[in-house]
Parts: structure tokens; sequence; C-alpha cells
């Protein structure tokens, strides 16, 4: 079995005007992605997908990867991470080639999971996980300053019993936000927030302090994901969990973060951190130093896919039975027909849990009609 063919398909959906969203940093205007279609010489078909730009990232696939992966066989695929170092070593740790190789990895064990007829998570070592528990990233900034009560009130009727916030605008803004979703979720539920690096570290402080009365389960970008510096002096100096990842990209990224213990969380992204293979080594090396693993979800369809699967592979370490913690899976409540469109079962995250895909590979279907609506290139 040889990869004879792999495409790059950048994808985009433009936000109505007026309808801008985002965090503290800034919003968008727009969705987008990159689909990365490999097919073997038997016509076995595996997809990736990438979070990052779409023609930047779409061209990086066809100009570097595509001659790398074209010709092996896709059991090879986790040789790529050190091929890619090697062959393209002065851009291999960047944003873009990482995003690429993420998807092309991804690609890669579709095609394997459909050729021995098994979902991706049993191949990397996953148990008799049938479901995770989602809970709803929501309550954005938005260019319409929607009521902060709103999204959390569609949460709560959706049957969601978890939520992340965005916030970084200010410690008082800080306090009305957390306290509007605690009060709303109820005293049981998780609660988390994120500021999307927005703080320097002694404002950072100052809020986690104000929000103390709330229970959060973890704080997420506090500062810049590159001030390692701020993260671990943070980390020391505060009792909730400190999380990042989103913005990291590979294993000495990440091996960075985990060896320092500069966060409690590390939160590899399946379409950014180097996919699947990439994503299963970093996990391994964050139980070496007992650092949690939760994925960052902001994807399309096949991205959710693959992180759901990734999810259902993760040890429990150190926790057994005897200490029950439900995994908490991130579930983008925004505007996203990438999600939505792109297979032919979208995902029903309502109700409390999400169940993991349990057919071959990815196990999900892509819509191909769909793929060509959404195409920008």
């Amino acid at each position: 079995m040889r990869v004879t063919e792999v495409d790059a398909i950048p994808l985009a959906h433009e936000l109505d005007e007026g309808r801008s969203f985002g965090h503290a940093r800034g919003l968008t205007s727009r969705r987008s992605c990159v689909l990365v279609r490999a097919e073997t010489a038997d016509g076995t078909v595996g997809w990736g997908e990438a979070l990052a730009t779409p023609r930047t990232t779409a061209a990086a696939v066809d100009e570097v990867l595509a001659p790398m992966v074209e010709g092996i066989d896709p059991y090879e695929v986790e040789t790529l991470v050190e091929r890619t170092h090697a062959e393209a070593y002065n851009v291999a740790g960047g944003p873009v080639l990482q995003s690429a190789l993420s998807a092309v990895d991804v690609a890669l064990w579709d095609i394997i999971g459909k050729s021995v007829d098994e979902p991706v998570y049993r191949l990397l070592g996953g148990g008799d996980a049938d479901h995770v528990v989602p809970y709803a990233s929501t309550m954005y900034i938005t260019e319409w300053e929607e009521d902060p009560a709103d999204p959390i009130r569609d949460a709560v009727d959706e049957g969601f019993t978890a939520a992340k916030l965005k916030i970084g605008r200010g410690v008082e803004d800080d306090r009305r936000r957390v306290e509007t979703a605690r009060n709303l979720l109820g005293d049981d539920a998780h609660l988390m927030v994120d500021y999307n690096g927005n703080y320097r570290l002694k404002q950072a402080i100052r809020s986690v302090e104000a929000l103390e009365p709330y229970d959060l389960t973890w704080i997420e970008e506090p500062v810049p994901p590159e001030d390692y510096t701020g993260l671990r002096k943070l980390t020391d100096r505060v009792d909730v969990p400190v999380a990042t990842g989103e913005s990291h990209f590979g294993r000495f990224d990440y091996g960075r973060l985990i060896r320092d213990h500069a966060v409690d969380i590390v939160q590899p992204d399946l379409g950014r951190a180097g996919g699947l293979s990439e994503s299963r080594f970093l996990a391994k090396l964050a139980t070496t130093e007992n650092v949690a693993v939760y994925p960052h979800v902001w994807n399309g369809g096949v991205g959710v896919a693959a992180a759901l699967q990734f999810a259902a592979s993760l040890p429990s370490y150190p926790h057994n039975d005897n200490l029950p913690d439900p995994f908490l899976f991130e579930f983008d409540r925004s505007e996203n027909p990438l999600r939505e469109e792109l297979i032919t079962e979208p995902f029903d995250p309502s109700g409390g849990t999400l169940d993991v895909p349990q057919r071959p590979g990815l196990g999900v279907e892509v819509d191909e009609a769909a793929v060509e609506r959404y195409r920008v290139d």
C-alpha cells in the first residue's frame, strides 16, 4: 500500500457583515482551514485538517510535504516529523509547515485505520472509550456587543454541563463575565476561562485572585504563549491549574513547557501541533512530568474528529477508578459551517456527552460537495 496522491484544499467561510467575533486580542470575520486528501494505490482515501492560514498552508503541503509523502507506505507516518526536521530544517518548526504536517499526518492515520477496519484511537493505544464530556467554548467578544449571558443560557439549554469563556479585557470585566456564567451554570459545573495571552504577569495574577471565588477548573493562556517565564511564575503562584498550547507547535515548544513545569495542562491542537503522531508523542512526554493533556479544539469537522480520536487514546494516569475525572473536550459554539457541513453526520454535543466515532479511521465521512462550496484556491 503506497500513497499515490496528496492534495491540499484551502477552505474559508466569510461571516456576515457585523458578525465578527473573537477574544481579547482581536476579532475575526471568517472561519478557515486546510483539508488534505491523501489516496493510496488501492483507492483508500484519508482526510486531515490544518487550522491555519488556508492558501499559505496549502502551498506548504504542495511544495514541501506532498513530494516527501507520495510513494511512501502510510505506516511510515511516524517518521514524517524527523524527516521534515532533516529535509526542511530551516522552516520545520514554524507554524505554517507544522500545521501542514498536522493535516498530512492525520490523513495517513485515517488511511491506516480504514485499512485495518479500526478507529484511530484504538491504534493509538486507547481502551474502550466511547464518549467525552463536551464543554461549550463560548461567551466570545463580539462586534455586536452580545449580552454575555445569552450564550451561556444557550449552552445550558443545549445540555452542556461545562463551559469556557473569553476574558482578558480588565479585571472587573473578567469578574462580571465569570460571575454571570457561574450563576447560570450552577455551582457544580466545570468553568474555565481563556485570556488568549492578553495580560502581563501581574495583570494575570490580579485577575486570577479576583476570580478565586468562582472555582475555576483551569485558566488558559493568561500571558502570551511565548512568555515561558511568565507562565512558570504564574503556575507557581496560583492554585488554579494553568493551561496553554494552542499557539505552540511540536515537541520542542511543548518539551519546554513540560520540562520546566511552566503549566499544569498542555493543549495540543491536532491541526497545528503535528497531527496525531506528534500529539501522541507529546502526551507521553507529559506523563513523565505529571502534566495533564486536553486538546485544543476550534476546528472544522475533520479536525474535531481527529481531536476526539486523540482524546479517546489518552491515558488517565495518575488517576484510576477511585478518582473519577471526566474528560473535558472543547466544543466551539460559534458559527462554523466548516464544522457542521464538511462531514455527512455532524457532531452532536448536546445532552452533556459527545460520542467518539467508532467507525474505521477518523470515523467520519467527508462531504466532497461541501468541500467544493467552501474552496478558496
